[in-house]
């Protein structure tokens, strides 16, 4: 009888029921636009990050450099031979650590003993600056003639004067980063993928092979099997990779201990990278490394979140703020108009309701009358908001706006955590530029949510229609027949 009646009296109210459910159906489409952009805009600023850490690194440990002693400069100094002769070919390599102060690879250990760490490795970021070329000396040449001597005479005699001769070299920087072979699943090489050749086995920890991206070697014309020299280490390129976004600002990746070897820092790293056993942990992580591992610097995803401009950091702080809110508006007017359009309908249904409760009925059945036309309302219209909000979002992966996204605002070596290949994000972000597509997935607890809208919706609206028809009497049907 009820499911008979329910459906009798929404096909005699039509054009009613369609305006309750579209009124849901725009404020449901609209909270799961707003939602699905939030989650691309949240994809978005992962691919930044990862571009610095690497997948699965929720946080990075390293100390600030200090300053140069008194007397020296911290600047990178060249000695070459001064050798007689017509020209003389010079090189050297200045190896030198970047991205912060050296730390001993046992903290390593350490920091992998704290509680709520699942693993840490170490890293070490090394600059090679290789200055390479020739002198050539010239030849003292007097100018003019005479032959007078000193106190007298006729004619001058000029100053010698040196031509020709000169210098000419080349400079080539590049960045060298160490990687732990048996744990590359964390770390800098974990944010990249090997395009040519293969990655490191657990076994060459002490091999003079070398992973380098794809733009160095394009830059330097590298393929796998091809060797060059770094600081007279000779090394065999093995692979050669590309990040998985962004671009990289590491160029080689060797062994840890052959980049130890390199930098004369025997069993030390710039970079530790640590993986929490939760998400929900990393900040008690983050403070007890702190806390017992003084003078270092703890960096997590979110501070370098913190550092990311431009229009991804506007777009994300719109949706974050001004969309979360206009669609709490939007979806309190929605429930507010489907309530008040129901109780509305009811007032107009005076006649039927105090001739069904003359007839028998008792109010609660002419309650949950109301409420059920309410809730099929309500499913209706979250069926309609589901299908124009999935349809928004379609929109927007498939028009993909570019969103730019600058890293950085932090500076200073270390400043920020080192990050791979880099002197710490901080360094690499003020010149590293990203143009990011954006997209909207639409996950199932989007949609989850959507339904748990409608049902609400439904029951709010209900709930009003169905307190104010319960409260009607047999004589108000008597009162209202002309």
């Amino acid at each position: 009888m009820f499911g008979i009646y329910l459906k009798r009296e929404l096909g005699r109210r039509k054009k009613a029921a369609l305006v309750i459910a579209l009124g849901l159906a725009l404020g449901i489409a609209l909270v799961i636009t707003v939602d699905s952009v939030s989650a691309g805009m949240a994809q978005a600023q992962d691919k930044v990050l990862k571009s610095l850490y690497g997948l699965g690194t929720d946080m990075t440990v390293t100390k600030a450099r200090t300053a140069p002693a008194a007397g020296g400069s911290g600047r990178p100094d060249f000695s070459f031979d001064a050798k007689s002769g017509g020209s003389s070919t010079q090189s050297s390599d200045r190896v030198t650590t970047q991205g912060g102060q050296t730390l001993k690879s046992a903290l390593v250990t350490e920091i992998a003993a704290e509680k709520g760490v699942a693993s840490a490795v170490g890293a070490l970021s090394l600059n090679v600056t290789k200055v390479d070329g020739s002198f050539t000396q010239g030849t003292a040449k007097s100018s003019g003639g005479g032959t007078g001597g000193p106190g007298g005479g006729t004619g001058s005699t000029g100053r010698p004067q040196v031509q020709g001769g000169g210098a000419d070299f080349d400079v080539d920087s590049y960045s060298v980063v160490g990687v732990d072979v048996a744990h590359q699943s964390l770390g800098p090489l974990s944010a990249m993928k090997i395009t040519s050749g293969r990655t490191f086995t657990s076994a060459q920890t002490g091999a003079k092979a070398a992973v380098v991206s794809a733009s160095y070697a394009k830059e330097k014309k590298y393929k796998v099997g091809s060797t060059f020299k770094v600081s007279g280490t000779k090394v065999t390129v093995i692979g050669v990779a590309t990040p998985d976004s962004g671009e990289s600002d590491t160029d080689v990746f060797v062994p840890l201990k052959v980049a130890q070897t390199l930098g004369d820092a025997k069993n030390q790293v710039t970079t530790v990278y640590v993986k929490a056993t939760d998400s929900q942990r990393i900040s008690a992580v983050k403070k007890a490394i702190t806390a017992d591992v003084p003078g270092t610097t703890v960096t997590t995803s979110a501070d370098l979140a913190s550092t990311v401009s431009g229009s991804l950091s506007t777009a994300s702080d719109l949706a974050t703020s001004v969309g979360t809110w206009l669609s709490v508006a939007v979806l309190a007017a929605a429930f507010l108009v489907a309530a008040l359009l129901t109780s509305s309908a009811v007032s107009r249904r005076v006649r039927e309701f105090g001739t069904l409760k003359a007839l028998g009925w008792p109010s609660r059945n002419v309650t949950r009358q109301v409420v059920g036309e309410s809730m099929v309302n309500g499913l209706i219209g979250g069926a309609l908001g589901i299908a124009l909000g999935v349809g928004a979002a379609w929109a927007v992966t498939a028009i993909s706006p570019k969103l730019t996204a600058q890293l950085g605002g932090t500076g200073g070596a270390g400043g920020m955590g080192g990050g791979p290949g880099g002197g710490g994000p901080g360094q690499q972000a003020s010149r590293n530029t990203m143009e990011i597509a954006l997209s909207a997935p639409v996950s199932l607890t989007t949609i989850a949510l959507a339904v748990g809208l409608a049902v609400t919706g439904g029951l709010i609206a209900g709930a009003m229609g169905g307190w104010r028809a319960s409260r009607m009497r047999p004589a108000d049907a008597l009162r209202s027949v002309s």
